[in-house]
Formats: structure tokens, sequence, C-alpha cells
């Protein structure tokens, strides 16, 4: 279950439905995700999902896990005991 997001633009999306704040291109997929994370209680089902190339950072953002968007752009999170935090949108490259 989503339990904080960190980003203004993903959280007027998830809270009310209001994706002014992000690219419209990318509202659908970014929308997808976002119900994926509300509902996994691991990240297993990430990695079998085609497109998203789930993966682990390290560096400055270590700790955190990642799942593509398009291009540059993911959504990062870290996931601890069945429940996702700090989940946001960036160009991280």
């Amino acid at each position: 279950m989503i339990e904080t997001i960190a980003h203004k633009g993903l959280r007027l999306l998830w809270e009310k439905n209001d994706p002014a704040k992000l690219p419209p291109m990318q509202v659908d997929k970014i929308t997808r995700i976002l119900t994926v994370l509300n509902v996994i209680k691991t990240v297993e089902p990430l990695k079998k999902i085609p497109g998203y190339k789930f993966h682990y950072l390290s560096g400055n953002y270590e700790g955190f896990c990642a799942v593509s968007v398009t291009g540059n752009y993911r959504i990062i999170f870290r996931f601890e005991e069945e429940n996702v935090y700090d989940v946001y949108y960036l160009d991280y490259h």
C-alpha cells in the first residue's frame, strides 16, 4: 500500500485525480504504476511487468527501487514491510 508520496504532481494525481503537474502523455502509465504500487505486498510482481524495468538504485538513491515511465523518467520509491514510501517521479540519469 502507498503510505507516502513525496512528489507533488504524483500526490495530486493519486489523491485528487488531478494530472495538471505531470506530462499528459505519461499520465496513463503513471496511474497504472501507482495502482500497482498500492496493491503489491512484495516487489516481485514489478520484476515481471514488461516495460517497467524494475531495478534497485544505489548512490544518492540507495534504498530506493525504480520503475520506468518513459525514456529517462522513473518512479522511485522505498519498499518496507509490504508498504511503499517516498514515491517520487524524476529523471535521474
